[in-house]
């Protein structure tokens, strides 16, 4: 079934042109939704909302495009990755939802309950965002949770297999990209040749979104 009629999507319902509006129903009435759309279209953002109303965990993944450099940057290895996470921060504030206080981070978890004197499960409690990158994906169970595959342009066919063939029928996967915005050499993104793998099947819907939200300059820059 579609968005329920009576639920605002944290006020966005009202507000959501028909595309939207065919992209947050799809992810209700499927189990994959795939959506090639440019920049400041709310593609993010909307996924995000949608897995907060199904209070499941959240597997948010991303792909480190700048992976091999990460090692000669300063920080953790969470503080290198935490750049990643921007654009699922930004929709969880946008969802009045608290980052610090629902993104998984282990360090940070356990400076918070150090700091407050208590269990490690106790500050668990409201964590429901789950980051990860497709390294530690590896003989991994994707299950009974909502998992968004974002920039998914930036992945290979052999990644998105690896994250594709651990996922269960008890799973929505909604896999967000632009095909125009591609980090990696073009001829290696599995996005498009997986939109067309799965084009046909039942359980897939394919979308487009091309209003792009963030004013004149952002639309006119991807014009060219």
């Amino acid at each position: 079934m579609p968005l329920p009629e009576n639920n605002l999507l944290f006020g966005f319902a009202p507000r959501l042109t028909p595309e939207q509006r065919e992209y947050v129903d799809a992810i209700f009435d499927y189990q994959l939704v795939m959506v090639n759309a440019k920049a400041g279209t709310g593609k993010t953002t909307l996924a995000v909302a949608c897995a907060k109303l199904f209070k499941q965990p959240l597997t948010y993944i991303f792909n480190p495009v700048q992976e091999s450099a990460m090692g000669f940057r300063p920080g953790t290895q969470s503080e290198k990755e935490s750049i990643y996470h921007q654009p699922l921060i930004d929709a969880l504030l946008e969802i009045n939802e608290n980052p610090a206080q629902c993104v998984y981070n282990e360090e940070a978890l356990v400076n918070e309950a150090i700091r407050r004197k208590v269990s490690m499960k106790r500050v668990m409690d409201s964590i429901w965002c789950y980051p990860k990158t497709p390294l530690f994906l590896r003989g991994t169970n994707l299950k009974d949770m909502t998992i968004i595959i974002d920039e998914c342009q930036n992945f290979t066919v052999q990644e998105l297999r690896k994250i594709f063939t651990r996922v269960h029928d008890s799973c929505k996967v909604i896999c967000i990209g632009h095909s125009g915005q591609i980090d990696i050499p073009a001829a290696k993104s599995g996005f498009v040749p997986y939109m067309e793998h799965f084009r046909s099947q039942p359980y897939c819907k394919i979308l487009t979104l091309t209003k792009n939200f963030r004013g004149e300059l952002a639309n006119w820059a991807d014009s060219i």
